[in-house]
């Protein structure tokens, strides 16, 4: 499932509160009809963060940062290295190169290479994607999305991907959810809400992104249901998301 929306609609505090990384004010999470783990350990939840750099320990080795999973469970460190250093080649990156080096020593790509095989050798039943590519250059992002789609689907695993850009989350996602201010406004199949959407915000959040010979300025503005009209800011970078506001 993908979940798009503006910068500050809650995507983020969505994703991070399925992760139990953030206190939930109320309610409760479940997945597959069973309360979420949060603790370490085989079919629990995972997450990969925009910034890969900064979620890897700057002080261990690449083959121990991946190897942190199975470590607190209680494996010991030096029988944790060898998954841990084919995690890292099934994600491209060979271990004998890299494997020694510290987080700063890697490129953008190669760090999240390196956060998706950490994530991966947990066998989560769930990992969390929030932004994953949005930091990296064009070249790279096509790698990353092909890697999530072909190890998730080797493990069974299901995807929660978190983006502002839909057409990576139509290519990626089955279903999508839409968020407005930390609401869920419409969800359901990809194909049906991108192509369809019914509600205003999703239809302005579609109406924004550009296309090749057209300007900000003359992105359409849609009606909502009520003769409304949303606005939509034309100052912001095409990679922005929608401004739109339901009225």
């Amino acid at each position: 499932m993908g979940i798009v929306g503006e910068s500050g609609s809650g995507k983020s505090t969505t994703a991070r509160a399925i992760a139990g990384l953030v206190p939930l004010t109320r309610g409760s999470v479940r997945f597959r009809g069973r309360p979420v783990r949060h603790r370490p350990g085989k079919g629990g939840v995972q997450m990969i963060f925009q910034d890969p750099i900064a979620s890897l320990n700057p002080h261990r080795h690449v083959r121990d940062v991946v190897a942190e999973p199975l470590v607190i469970t209680g494996i010991k460190r030096q029988a944790a290295r060898l998954p841990a250093e084919q995690a890292l080649s099934d994600v491209g990156l060979d271990p004998d190169v890299f494997g020694a080096r510290r987080a700063h020593q890697l490129s953008g790509g190669q760090a999240q290479r390196v956060a998706i095989a950490r994530a991966l050798l947990a066998r989560p039943a769930l990992l969390i994607a929030d932004e994953p590519v949005s930091g990296l250059d064009v070249s790279v992002q096509a790698g990353i999305i092909n890697l999530l789609h072909r190890s998730t689907a080797e493990q069974g695993t299901a995807l929660l991907f978190v983006s502002h850009d839909l057409s990576v989350v139509r290519s990626l996602c089955q279903s999508v959810l839409v968020l407005y201010q930390g609401q869920a406004r419409e969800q359901g199949h990809c194909s049906d809400v991108l192509d369809n959407p019914q509600h205003p915000y999703t239809r302005a959040l579609i109406a924004s992104v550009p296309e090749p010979g057209r300007s900000l300025a003359q992105i359409p503005v849609p009606e909502s249901r009520d003769g409304g009209r949303l606005a939509i800011a034309t100052n912001r970078s095409p990679s922005a998301a929608a401004t739109g506001r339901p009225q």
